[in-house]
């Protein structure tokens, strides 16, 4: 059945890579980016291929871009959000409009083109969304902190996004890589400019990263090539890791947290109210456990 994708951030390397994979599987795209100039158009695609300027921080530009496809296509089935950014530097002394463009594009930018999507896909029943964050959007790497602050909060919006539509037939999911072999991810680290307080935490990150290969494991083909495969799932996870590293990350992560979560639980429960059950029993624990599959 052919599809219609909206990707943003198509002229990025792994966004790219899912425009190809789209086209190749025979779908329509929609392929929006802030540079529209510089996505690749191959020929042999281009009836099914339009493309379109899209800031994805002005919720008008997405609200546009999701009405052309409209009209072009007469649908948007899919929305890929790939559009993203990363600065680098200390929280203290990463400038305020760096820090407030990693955020507003990166989480912000993925808001505005959900909830331009919406009204499309809501009266049909059905869609899907894929949103584009990093094995980062769990960890806390000194240096990376508006960029991973801002895929933590695209995880959250994510899993909320997920139970809010998933019973109305749209499905989401949050892909999670670890790192990519994209142009993008291959570019040296700008050396911020730090207190020399910092040099140990967030200096000594950026010159580890800057000298270390290894880091870019990922093949942008093959997770494209997974992106598509998720949007013909009909039961598709909330959030998927992609790639070893990522995959070899999380439950080391999960552990520690849980670790420490245990080791001070006796004072975290100490601050309840006299004379209450366990809340694990009472009603409210039913309504807000976590969701399971399967």
């Amino acid at each position: 059945m052919t599809k219609t994708f909206l990707i943003a951030g198509a002229a990025g390397g792994l966004g790219g890579r899912v425009v190809a994979a789209a086209l190749a599987a025979g779908h329509n795209v929609m392929a929006a980016d802030l540079a529209p100039d510089t996505v690749p158009v191959p020929h042999e695609h281009r009836d099914r291929l339009r493309v379109r300027a899209l800031d994805v921080t002005d919720p008008a530009s997405a609200r546009d871009a999701v009405a052309h496809a409209v009209a072009e296509f007469g649908a948007v089935d899919v929305l890929v959000n790939s559009a993203g950014v990363r600065g680098v530097g200390s929280i203290e002394d990463m400038p305020e409009d760096e820090f407030h463009r990693d955020v507003n594009v990166n989480f912000f930018g993925a808001v505005n083109t959900v909830r331009a999507v919406l009204p499309v896909m809501r009266p049909r029943r059905s869609g899907s969304i894929i949103n584009l964050s990093t094995i980062g959007g769990r960890r806390n790497q000194p240096g990376l902190g508006a960029y991973q602050s801002s895929k933590w909060a695209l995880g959250g919006f994510t899993e909320i996004l997920a139970r809010e539509v998933g019973p109305i037939g749209i499905r989401v999911t949050l892909v999670e890589p670890g790192g990519i072999r994209t142009p993008w991810a291959a570019a040296p680290l700008p050396v911020p400019d730090i207190h020399d307080e910092y040099e140990e935490t967030v200096g000594a990150f950026v010159r580890a990263y800057s000298d270390n290969p290894d880091v870019q494991r990922g093949d942008p083909a093959k997770m494209a090539a997974v992106i598509l495969r998720l949007t013909e799932e009909p039961a598709p996870p909330t959030r998927l890791l992609l790639g070893s590293d990522a995959a070899w990350l999380a439950p080391q992560i999960a552990r520690a947290r849980a670790a420490e979560d245990a080791e001070w639980h006796e004072l975290s429960v100490s601050t309840d109210r006299d004379g209450l059950g366990d809340f694990a029993d009472s009603a409210v624990a039913q309504m807000v456990r976590p969701p399971t599959k399967g």
